[in-house]
């Protein structure tokens, strides 16, 4: 694995020197703006600069024999499960600590510093003695790497990746194991992989001709109405762009006074729909604003006609103009529950995901669970109701580093 920093005046251009020296199979780990140093640096433009890391060429790796592979879960021993406690709470405290430092360090990436910390606490656990197992264990003399995968694996469980894909990475992990391999070098990989597997957080764009209607469906009380909100007042107030607030929610009332309300402090027009003839005609009415975004009645996942009538909503603009749908979920909900609700609506339309209430929980592994379910670009995260604050672009390395044992930043 090699990891490099390199430096632009945008991140465009330090992402173009990077593969120009790497090569085009890189993948970001990290973005951060810096100052110039020097007497006169505060008068110079801040420089970006860019982690980068780049897996080694696949001849170099190998494919672990069978004795070597991790055992199943289900036979993980309690020391080691112990351990796993153990450096999850070491993680948080020091974590913090890291936190603390990075300001005097402006040298060193925040994502670098929180790796490193991992790593040696981790060393740390491993190089405990283990009093249940006591001469058994050293009898069977396990690895680092192997112990170390265990632990990784129980963090992964701990912040509710579900079994499947936390073995799937685990897998993955095994397979280019070298011989002697540091567990570092497992960590970094681990790090990479992750994130490639969320992909590129996808924003609502504009449209390339007229407006771009926008449709946020999803179960009742996951936040749909304030996200959108959040969303409008960006586009209006921050970016200067023409909003229209439209709501096919006629079933609560309180949902459609609510989008009212923040449509009035937004001075943006505002609408109720009815039937897919009045989405044509807002449509048309609205034709020279930027964005149209359209809040739906929250529903049953089984309920068949109802999921027939927003399907009809949602397609009734077809070739008419460019449109994206966005499922909003709560990262509170229960994992089999995000699944029936993203297999409901997969059957209706395409989507991007939009993950709310993310203050009202510990763990994020059913961000990663649904984007590996349903391959759905994720976008937005909100954290609280304040309104146009609490929302922001999905981050993947944040969300990775914490899915490793990271505390919150």
């Amino acid at each position: 694995m090699i990891i490099k920093k390199f430096q632009g005046k945008t991140e465009a251009e330090a992402v173009e020197s990077a593969k120009k020296e790497l090569g085009s199979n890189v993948v970001i780990m990290n973005v951060r703006n810096i100052k110039r140093k020097g007497l006169l640096g505060f008068l110079k433009a801040q420089v970006v600069e860019v982690t980068v890391a780049l897996e080694e060429e696949p001849e170099q790796l190998f494919t672990p024999r069978k004795e070597e592979q991790r055992p199943q879960s289900s036979f993980i021993d309690a020391a080691v499960q112990k351990a796993a406690m153990d450096v999850s709470a070491s993680i948080e405290s020091n974590m913090a600590k890291a936190a603390e430092a990075e300001s005097s360090r402006p040298d060193s990436s925040a994502i670098e510093e929180k790796l490193d910390t991992l790593h040696t606490l981790l060393e740390q656990q491993l190089q405990k003695p283990d009093e249940a197992k006591g001469e058994e264990l050293e009898e069977e003399k396990e690895s680092e790497v192997e112990r170390f995968m265990k632990l990784l694996y129980n963090t992964m469980l701990t912040n509710e990746v579900s079994e499947q894909n936390a073995n799937q990475i685990i897998d993955e992990i095994e397979k280019i194991n070298k011989p002697n391999m540091p567990f570092d070098y497992a960590l970094a990989n681990t790090y990479q992989k992750m994130i490639l597997k969320f992909g590129k957080p996808m924003e609502i764009t504009p449209a390339q001709k007229g407006p771009k209607i926008v449709f946020f469906i999803g179960p009742t009380g996951v936040g749909k109405t304030t996200t959108i909100a959040k969303i409008a007042s960006k586009f209006s107030v921050e970016s200067g762009q023409k909003v229209a607030l439209l709501t096919a929610d006629t079933y609560r009332i309180a949902a459609a006074e609510q989008l009212r309300t923040y449509a009035n402090i937004l001075e943006v027009p505002f609408r109720v729909i009815y039937s897919t003839e009045e989405v044509e005609a807002a449509l048309r009415d609205f034709r020279d604003y930027d964005y149209i975004l359209v809040d739906t009645a929250g529903h049953s996942h089984q309920n068949e006609a109802q999921k027939e009538s927003m399907s009809s909503f949602i397609h009734s603009v077809d070739g008419m103009a460019e449109k994206e749908v966005f499922l909003v979920l709560s990262a509170t909900t229960k994992y089999r529950d995000l699944l029936h609700i993203a297999d409901a609506y997969s059957a209706m339309t395409d989507y991007k995901l939009i993950f709310t209430k993310l203050d009202e929980t510990t763990t994020l592994g059913n961000l990663l669970n649904l984007k590996l379910h349903t391959g759905a670009s994720l976008s937005y995260v909100t954290y609280g109701q304040n309104v146009p604050d609490d929302i922001e672009v999905f981050n993947p390395q944040k969300t990775v580093k914490q899915l490793l044992g990271g505390r919150k930043s």
